[in-house]
């Protein structure tokens, strides 16, 4: 597809490819890890030897790669700030706990090509020191766990995972860990103490860096799926050719996740920061546009958790003026290029890739009620502004879309979303809970007033509250709240 630039994506959904291991090295698998474990010393940019991990962390650095699993945070980056003077072993963890609510791209790869994933795993842990790895993969995927056993079976027997892999005296074992389903394991910290055995309560942060108090306190990094097989292309093809793809500081390529109201939802694979949001849902390569008859309502850019944009919504950003000054110019959300940096700056974010297209059928006062149940139920409920912010929010919407609603419930959510963030909790979720509320009720804050003096007018006339559920009009907490 022209609008495409497939990389990671290259071979999958081809006639014929299938997921053993010798389709994969027909197609050219494992190449580059060969080439990397035979690299010995290795000239560096400033003509010092330097080893052949050293070298692959710094092509990493080069290429500008950021993380694909939600924060972009730089891939190389996060890889020097291993603690390698402690004496402790060096622990990898992909992490495919692929649980942002309209992400669907991980799960393809590893159902699709599953061989990509482990040749990117290997480089990094032979980049990074690593002799133990783990792919901790939600515990729903059961087929992908599967094929991921599978592909691991035939590594081993093929000598690419074990000791001694191909002759290099460079030895790796790498497991995989199912999770039992909880959107909190997402987060770095919280997956790492759901891997040792506990709780997923995320980890305070100072002092457990992953980079240095991990795994079993020991260093470790955490790497997303889609990050892994990156830098499987990055060793390929070389950082700085790499870097070529995409744009300043967003470079490479990304799969996003294109759904809802859109003729064709699927994923796609873009350089990054080359596309914007209007050919991802308009181009017929791509989303396709809407459905017919309907006009575009809203955009969730980067998952549920990422602000929504309203249509038509302008948004301010610096730019330049033709003589080199700084400017602010005002920007239609369509045509925002689809990158990390400018989305960020536009108020919300890339996040996990996932665009949810909302058309004017939709009613935001559900949709904004069915993320808040999400958020309520996936709480780990460790920190009292996330525990009992997330639950409250959820019970105002619940009211709303039972007929128990009042004109300031409106004001009510956001003082309570506005009273989760900013540091009061361990994690982002908190985060993460809270924006949907706060940009929802923000820019549709007519339709949350609307659907509450309805309801308030309903209940001055007498007229019985409709209940489009049953189980939860019957429960307390859908009656109107009187406090």
């Amino acid at each position: 597809m022209p609008a495409e630039h497939r990389l990671i994506l290259r071979n999958i959904d081809q006639p014929g490819y299938t997921t053993d291991l010798e389709c994969y090295r027909r197609h050219g698998g494992y190449e580059a890890l060969k080439r990397s474990l035979a690299l010995g010393t290795v000239t560096g940019a400033d003509g010092t030897s330097i080893s052949a991990p050293e070298h692959l962390r710094q092509e990493v650095t080069r290429s500008g790669l950021r993380g694909r699993g939600g924060a972009g945070f730089s891939c190389g980056l996060k890889w020097s700030l291993v603690d390698r003077k402690s004496g402790k072993p060096i622990y990898l963890v992909c992490n495919a706990d692929e649980s942002e609510p309209g992400t669907f791209k991980d799960r393809q790869i590893i159902h699709k090509d599953p061989h990509q994933l482990l040749e990117g795993m290997i480089l990094a842990c032979y980049a990074n020191d690593v002799h133990l790895a783990y792919i901790y993969i939600r515990g729903e995927f059961m087929e992908g766990a599967r094929i991921l056993n599978r592909a691991l079976r035939e590594a081993r027997e093929n000598g690419l995972l074990g000791r001694n892999i191909l002759g290099s005296g460079y030895d790796l074992e790498i497991h995989v860990h199912r999770g039992a389903g909880a959107y909190i394991c997402g987060e770095e910290t919280g997956l790492l103490e759901s891997l040792e055995g506990k709780r997923p309560y995320p980890r305070v942060k100072p002092p457990y860096y992953p980079a240095v108090l991990g795994l079993y306190l020991c260093p470790t990094i955490v790497n997303n799926v889609e990050t892994l097989c990156a830098v499987k292309h990055v060793i390929e093809l070389g950082g700085a050719e790499y870097a070529k793809l995409g744009t300043p500081n967003n470079t490479g390529t990304r799969i996003v996740c294109v759904s809802g109201h859109v003729q064709r939802p699927g994923y796609y694979e873009i350089e990054v920061g080359r596309v914007t949001l209007r050919e991802l849902i308009m181009s017929p390569d791509l989303g396709g546009g809407l459905r017919e008859g309907r006009k575009l309502k809203a955009i969730i850019p980067g998952g549920v958790s990422a602000k929504v944009f309203k249509a038509g919504e302008k948004v301010k950003l610096k730019g330049r003026n033709r003589d080199g000054t700084e400017a602010e110019v005002s920007v239609d959300v369509l045509d925002l290029p689809y990158d990390f940096t400018t989305l960020t700056a536009a108020g919300s974010m890339s996040g996990s890739g996932a665009i949810i297209v909302l058309d004017d059928s939709t009613d935001v006062v559900d949709t904004l009620a069915n993320l808040s149940d999400f958020f309520a139920h996936e709480s780990c409920g460790q920190c009292t502004p996330c525990r009992e912010g997330a639950l409250w929010m959820s019970k105002v919407l619940r009211r709303l879309t039972h007929g128990g609603g009042r004109r300031v419930d409106a004001e009510h959510l956001l003082h309570i979303a506005d009273n989760i963030p900013g540091g009061r909790t361990i994690c982002a979720f908190g985060e993460a809970c809270s924006w949907p509320v706060q940009s929802f009720v923000g820019k549709f804050k007519d339709e949350f007033e609307a659907r509450g003096a309805k309801d308030e007018a309903a209940r001055t006339a007498g007229t019985p509250a409709p209940a489009t559920d049953a189980r939860l009009a019957a429960s307390p907490d859908a009656r109107p709240y009187d406090g």
